[in-house]
C-alpha cells in the first residue's frame, strides 16, 4: 500500500514540467557540450583557422540539437513506448526512400536532399530500432522471450534496415545497426547459448557472404590485414592515420600545428579521422583526455539505466548508451589500425550533421531515462501499473 502511494506521488511529479526541468542531468549535457566544444575547436583547426566551413555550421547543429535532446527528455517515457513502432516505421520508408531516390555522394546513395539538408535516414535508424525493440521486448516475458517463435519479428526489425543499409552501400553502418540490435536482444534476456550458435553461423558462412561484398568492400578488409601492400592506393588512409599518431608524440605539435592534417596527408579529417588530428596536434594526452570524457559519457548512461524502473526506458537507456560506445569505439579503433575502415564519425566531435543529430537524440533518451526513472509501465498497455 505504501509502495503505491509512493508510485501515484512520484508520477504526479513527474507529470510536472517543472519537477522535469529540475530533474535534468546538467552533469551530462556538460559533458556533452564539452564534448562538441573540443569538435569545433578542432574543425576549426581542420580549416587552418577559419570557423567556415566547418566549425561554425557544427556549432550551430548543436545548439539546435542541444534544444531537441532537451525536448526529448522533458516527453513522458510512455509517449515514446506508444509511438515507437511508428517511428519506426517511418525512418524504415525513408531508406526505402534513399532506394528509389536518394542523393549520391561519394560513390554511395546515402542521403535524402530536403534543400537545407541532406538527411542520411540509417544514422537515425540506429536510434528508432532501439525505441521499436525496446518496445517489443517491454511486452514480453522472460519465458516468452525465452521462445524462438517469439524472436521472429524483432529478428526481422533488425534485418529489414540491415538490407536496405547494405543496399546503399554502407557496409559499416549496416554492421553497426546489427550490433546495436543484437545488444538489445542480449539486454531484454534472449539466452547466450542463441548468440553463440548465430556467431559460429556467421563464421561459416563468411566465404558466402565474401562473394556478396563490392570489390571495394574486399579491398578495405585486405587492406585493413596488410595496407603496406597498397601504400599509395587504399592502404594511404590507414597509413597516414598511423603516421599522424605517432608523430604527435606525447604532448602534440600544438594547436593548428598539425602536419598531416594541414598539408592535406590526411583525409577526411573533419569527420572520419577527426581523432587522428587531435592527436596529432594534443599528443597521447589529447587523446587519452577525450577517450576519458568519452568513458564518462558512456558511465553516466549505465549508471543512469541502474535506476530506472520500467522496462521500456531502462532498455533505450542501455540501448542508447551502447550505440554512442560503438560509435566511440569503432572510430577510434579504425583510425588506429584496430579494425577495418568503415564511414563510421566520432560522435560530438565528427562533423555532419545527421550523424550529430543521431547522437544527440541518444544523449536525449538518456535523459528521458533518467527523469522518468520511477515510473513503472505495465507490459500490457502504456498506464501505470
Amino acid at each position: 500500500m505504501h509502495g503505491t502511494t509512493r508510485s501515484k506521488i512520484n508520477d504526479a511529479s513527474d507529470r510536472s514540467l517543472v519537477y522535469r526541468i529540475k530533474q535534468l542531468n546538467m552533469g551530462l549535457l556538460f559533458l556533452v557540450s564539452i564534448s562538441c566544444c573540443i569538435g569545433v575547436a578542432m574543425l576549426y583547426s581542420a580549416a587552418n583557422g577559419d570557423m567556415s566551413p566547418w566549425a561554425g555550421k557544427h556549432l550551430q547543429r548543436f545548439l539546435f540539437c542541444l534544444v531537441l535532446a532537451v525536448l526529448i527528455a522533458l516527453v513522458d517515457t510512455r509517449i515514446f513506448l506508444r509511438s515507437a513502432y511508428f517511428l519506426y516505421i517511418l525512418n524504415l520508408a525513408l531508406l526505402l526512400a534513399v532506394e528509389l531516390a536518394g542523393h549520391v555522394g561519394m560513390g554511395a546513395q546515402r542521403w535524402i536532399d530536403l534543400y537545407f539538408i541532406k538527411l542520411q535516414p540509417s544514422e537515425l535508424m540506429k536510434v528508432v530500432l532501439i525505441l521499436a525493440l525496446a518496445r517489443y521486448f517491454h511486452g514480453r516475458t522472460f519465458e516468452e522471450i525465452g521462445r524462438p517463435i517469439y524472436l521472429v519479428i524483432p529478428i526481422l526489425i533488425v534485418l529489414s534496415p540491415v538490407i536496405l543499409v547494405m543496399r546503399q552501400p554502407d557496409l559499416g553502418t549496416a554492421g553497426m545497426i546489427l550490433i546495436i540490435g543484437s545488444t538489445i536482444f542480449f539486454l531484454a534476456g534472449v539466452r547466450l547459448w542463441k548468440f553463440i550458435v548465430l556467431f559460429l553461423t556467421g563464421l561459416a558462412s563468411i566465404p558466402v557472404a565474401w562473394q556478396f561484398l563490392l570489390e571495394y568492400q574486399k579491398k578495405r578488409i585486405l587492406i585493413f590485414l596488410n595496407p603496406e601492400s597498397d601504400p599509395l592506393g587504399a592502404g594511404y588512409h590507414l597509413l597516414q592515420s598511423k603516421i599522424a599518431l605517432g608523430s604527435g608524440g606525447i604532448l602534440g605539435k600544438g594547436f593548428l600545428n598539425g602536419s598531416q592534417s594541414h598539408l592535406n596527408f590526411l583525409p577526411e579529417k573533419q569527420t572520419d579521422f577527426i581523432f587522428t588530428m587531435l592527436a596529432e596536434e594534443f599528443g597521447l594526452f589529447g587523446g587519452l583526455f577525450v577517450i576519458l570524457l568519452f568513458f564518462i559519457i558512456i558511465g553516466y548512461g549505465y549508471v543512469i539505466s541502474f535506476h530506472i524502473n520500467n522496462k521500456f526506458g531502462r532498455l533505450v537507456t542501455l540501448g542508447m548508451t551502447t550505440a554512442i560506445f560503438l560509435y566511440v569505439f569503432i572510430n577510434i579503433g579504425m583510425v588506429m589500425g584496430l579494425i577495418p575502415i568503415v564511414g563510421v564519425p566520432l560522435p560530438f566531435i565528427s562533423y555532419g550533421g545527421t550523424s550529430l543529430l543521431a547522437a544527440m537524440m541518444a544523449v536525449g533518451f538518456i535523459l528521458n531515462g533518467y527523469i522518468f526513472r520511477h515510473i513503472d509501465i505495465s507490459r500490457f498497455s502504456s498506464e501505470q501499473d
